[in-house]
This record gives structure tokens, sequence and C-alpha cells, in this order.
């Protein structure tokens, strides 16, 4: 297996399970909660996110994409590389950016406690959640994709 495109599939097999987990699991059991309780749980989530570990993670296999992505071009240009990378950056970092990033800024502007928090967070779980599983299978593709294009 080709290490640079081998370690780009590991990130992104990690980033896509830790969203599956979110789609399956952690959503489902925020969104059963009484309103208010889901919107403080899921804020203090968001909080938790932008730490160093997830951030490093999630934006370092984007980098790793970028140079994996470089190299292929520069060299043997095998689609099973590219198409795992150009899935990861578009599927797992556009879709955070453009879909969950302002979810979660308007998450955060709300008062977990008032009424207009507890009437839109049914609405925001079921948008969160959809993007989230986008930004899981991405993942998932662009790892299978790079694992089998490392191989080839």
């Amino acid at each position: 297996m080709a290490l640079l495109p081998g370690l780009t599939a590991l990130g992104a097999a990690l980033v896509a399970g830790a969203f599956a987990v979110f789609s399956l699991m952690v959503l489902p059991a925020l969104a059963a909660l009484p309103p208010g309780a889901g919107v403080a749980a899921m804020q203090s989530v968001n909080r938790t996110a932008l730490r160093p570990a997830f951030l490093t993670l999630l934006f370092g296999t984007a980098a790793l994409c970028l140079v994996t992505g470089a190299r292929e071009l520069a060299g043997d240009g095998r689609a099973a590389v590219l198409a795992g990378a150009a899935a990861y950056l578009v599927g797992v970092v556009g879709v955070t950016v453009a879909g969950n990033v302002p979810l979660n800024d308007a998450l955060a502007r709300q008062d977990a406690g008032s009424a207009t928090a507890g009437e839109r967070w049914p609405g925001w779980v079921r948008r969160w959640t959809a993007w989230n599983t986008v930004r899981a299978l991405a993942g998932t593709a662009a790892a299978t994709l790079l694992a089998v294009g490392a191989t080839g």
C-alpha cells in the first residue's frame, strides 16, 4: 500500500466514523431530550468539536488530500486516489463549511431555554443530521477510494 494515500484513507475513515456515530446515535439521543436540554447539549458538543484534536483530524486529512491529489496529478494519476481526495474535499470539507457550520452558528446564537430554540430544535436536528450523513457517506467513499488506489 502506498503510504500517503493509505494515511489519507485512514484519516478519512476516522472522520467518517465520527460523523456516522453522530448521525446514528448522538443526534437521535439528543433529539429525544427535552428541546432545551438537547440544544444545550449540542451547543456543548459544538464547542468541544472546535478543539485541536478534532480540527487536526478533519482539516489535516483535507491537507493530506490536497498533497495526495497533487502528487497523483504529477505522477501516476490513479483515478481512485484522485476521486477519493475529491470526495473528501467536496463531500466532507465542503459540506462542513456550507452546511453544518452555518447550522452550528445559528444554534450557538440560541438561548437553550427559550421557546424559540425549542420550536426550532426538531427542524435543526433534521437538517444537521441530513448534512452530517452526507459527510459520513462521503468520508466513507473517500476512504474506500483512497485505500483502493493506494493498493493499485
